[in-house]
């Protein structure tokens, strides 16, 4: 019989880390006596980040007296207490491979249900002093798990824990957390864990993802973890010459380059949405610029066209407008991006702003040449005629679908501006606006145009309907970062020099934040290179397991230490844990 050994709970504090502050609750005492387990949590507990932890699905966390002995022995340790785990219930029994997805457990007065396994999370390790620590829970498959508060009662340490039904599939805990952390899984596997109505949401989500990607049971890259795997491998690795054949005017501010192969030869087809990233040469011999420009032009056409934005104080836009020539060279990586047009028949939204339009033309494009039936709504917003680029090309790709719905908002029109023509509305396109379409609410959005202007939209979007999840936006430069715990106030610095002395190791750059620095061997992986440059970063676990620090790598070679628990796709690598061999570009 299993039983309940201790119950630790402990509320949300500032812990000191890498020189900032985390908010994090990991810290548990074990506390004596009856303690009452509520739909959200333990009296007396709390979560520092209830992104990643607590909420109904994650109420209680349960780990197991046995996996302290086994990481008292693994670590050579004789400190580790209960609650050293972060877990609300110390357990005797119950092990990771045994107790099984939808299992229910009587304690004391309270019904539990287990729901998933515990979230890989950095925290834990800070918590051990064991910066490894998320990494190794997985592999040495000794996550913990959580339980679901189904009837709310009192429990208290000594007591037996009670099987009360055992959940369908017969799916363990240490089972399904390798369906989704490790390589080798099988499609059946994920199949049976779709069929278990305890699995939680976000674990649900990640093994449908698993399920609609190709390539879910075989090959590099984890779709379960990140969108990074859903797009196909690069055309080429590193840059190539290519030639521009065409220089073109679009606006005011936007103008086109077309490329081609020097040779004639088609180049790769890139997905409707994609970007690509040039490097830009100036004088004196200083490094080149790297840039990513959307690609705008009509996807599998045999050459590429890229279409810039000179900023009024952009060194590569600049250098492009005043130099570029037909017959120059560009060098130049494979096509990339997860923001590009899903196969599908339901009705797709592409709103934009501004240069915005650049990857949502891309898919105009491919809608036009396959003749789609799909409802198709084109909304977007320019000041006026003269940045309004591709207008009359946008119209006449419009005028060939014939489920098109066309809104154009012209914030300060002139004279010259046609209303009913150039323009639907007058103003701007506003959050409270697209609140007013009536936008089918099974519908696909693709979004690029000013952060800002993106998060208030999608917000609309939201609230008007649609799911979330099926809001697809581009960022251009940096994206925005995701720290989890961490509440240092420190204002926002542009991308920089990292303090003190100069790294003699290969450069990295940093293509979206325009920044290249010599690495230098003090820092443990091109994430904490990346931090102590202030480029934004987005990164959990730290340790190769989570994969949200996954990001495309343009040019040159890493070396992995440790080596990632699976590997991510084929031309990305996982920062968290990488090196530079070499001179190495990243798409950060």
């Amino acid at each position: 019989m299993a039983t309940l050994i201790a119950v630790n709970v402990g509320l949300p504090k500032d812990v000191a880390w890498r020189g900032k502050r985390v908010r994090t609750g990991v810290w548990k005492h074990t506390v004596s006596g009856p303690r009452m387990a509520r739909r959200l949590n333990i009296d007396g507990d709390g979560q520092g980040d209830l992104d990643g932890h607590g909420g109904e699905q994650r109420a209680v966390l349960v780990y197991q007296s046995e996996s302290y002995r086994f990481w008292e022995r693994e670590l050579g340790r004789d400190d580790l207490r209960p609650g050293h785990f972060g877990e609300n219930f110390t357990v005797d029994g119950l092990a990771d491979d045994e107790v099984c997805i939808g299992d229910r457990y009587r304690i004391g007065g309270a019904l539990f249900e287990v729901t998933q396994p515990r979230v890989t999370c950095y925290r834990v390790g800070l918590r051990l002093g064991e910066p490894q620590m998320a990494a190794l829970l997985v592999s040495r498959r000794r996550p913990g798990f959580y339980f679901r508060v189904i009837e709310e009662g009192e429990v208290e340490a000594g007591q037996e824990i009670v099987k009360v039904s055992s959940g369908p599939e017969g799916m363990t805990v240490a089972e399904i957390d390798g369906v989704l952390y490790l390589p080798g899984r099988t499609r059946e596997q994920v199949e049976r864990a779709l069929r278990i109505p305890a699995l939680s949401p976000g674990w649900q989500g990640s093994m449908r993802a698993l399920l609609e990607a190709e390539g879910a049971t075989a090959g590099p890259g984890n779709a379960g973890l990140t969108v990074a795997a859903t797009a196909p491998p690069p055309a080429w690795q590193g840059f190539r010459p290519l030639t521009i054949t065409r220089v073109q005017p679009e606006s005011r501010s936007v103008f086109s380059l077309s490329l081609a192969d020097a040779d004639g030869a088609p180049l790769p087809a890139a997905l409707p949405g994609q970007f690509l990233t040039v490097k830009v040469q100036p004088d004196g011999g200083v490094p080149p610029l790297i840039r990513s420009y959307s690609l705008s032009g009509e996807p599998g056409a045999g050459t590429y066209r890229i279409s810039v934005k000179q900023e009024p104080h952009g060194a590569a836009s600049g250098l492009l407008r005043a130099r570029a020539r037909v017959g120059d060279t560009l060098d130049a990586a494979a096509p990339r991006g997860t923001f590009y047009l899903a196969d599908g028949a339901g009705p797709v939204v592409l709103l934009s702003a501004g240069v915005g339009v650049t990857p949502v033309l891309a898919m105009l494009h491919a809608l036009a040449r396959a003749g789609s039936a799909r409802q198709v709504w084109w909304l977007h917003g320019a000041r006026n005629g003269t940045e309004h680029p591709f207008a009359a090309e946008c119209r006449r790709l419009l005028d060939g679908l014939p489920h098109a719905r066309i809104r154009v908002y012209y914030s300060r029109p002139t004279s010259a501006d046609r209303a009913g023509t150039d323009y639907t509305d007058a103003g701007r396109l506003s959050p409270e606006r697209i609140s007013g379409l009536g936008l089918p609410t099974d519908a696909d959005v693709y979004l690029c145009g000013p952060v800002g202007f993106m998060a208030g939209v999608t917000d609309a979007l939201v609230d008007a309907g649609l799911r979330r999840s099926r809001v697809h936006t581009e960022v251009f430069g940096a994206g925005a970062s995701l720290t989890p715990g961490v509440t240092s106030a420190v204002p926002a610095r542009a991308p920089h020099q990292p303090a003190g002395a100069a790294g003699t190791g290969p450069p990295v750059s940093f293509a979206r934040s325009g920044l290249t620095v010599p690495w230098n061997d003090d820092h443990g992986s091109l994430l904490e290179l990346a931090e102590a440059c202030d480029v934004p970063v987005r990164w959990s676990c730290r340790t190769g397991v989570c994969h949200t620090c996954e990001l495309a790598l343009m040019s040159g070679a890493v070396d992995y230490s440790p080596d990632p628990v699976e590997p991510p796709a084929e031309g990305d690598i996982l920062i968290c844990c990488a090196r530079p061999s070499e001179a190495v570009v990243l798409d950060l």
